[in-house]
């Protein structure tokens, strides 16, 4: 019974939160750009202190697709990228056109 409890509010948490919190802002270098269009990728800088669950529910919400994978690594500068996979139903270069990427 508390076992439910808990899952319940930590749901709740993840509801309360809003998704740019989690993703800061897109990246815009040639070799992103290139991933959305060969590879259906988002590129995004991320908070630090997020995982791969969260940033993967956050661009779900974000954008309302569906997220294949989500790979994640902290550069030289301190910033944690994340390369975000979308499923083949969903356009990656149309999420990139709302943002002003493309």
């Amino acid at each position: 019974m508390a076992e439910k409890k808990e899952a319940n509010n930590k749901e709740e948490k993840v509801s309360l939160i809003d998704p740019w919190t989690i993703l800061q802002y897109p990246l815009l270098t040639e070799k992103s750009i290139s991933r959305i269009e060969t590879e259906n990728k988002l590129v995004f800088i991320v908070d630090r202190k997020s995982n791969k669950k969260q940033v993967k529910w956050a661009t779900e919400k974000a954008f309302n697709v569906k997220v294949i994978e989500v790979r994640t690594l902290i550069d030289r500068k301190g910033r944690k990228k994340a390369w975000v996979q979308l499923a083949k139903e969903y356009q990656a270069a149309d999420i990139a056109t709302r943002l002003g990427m493309l």
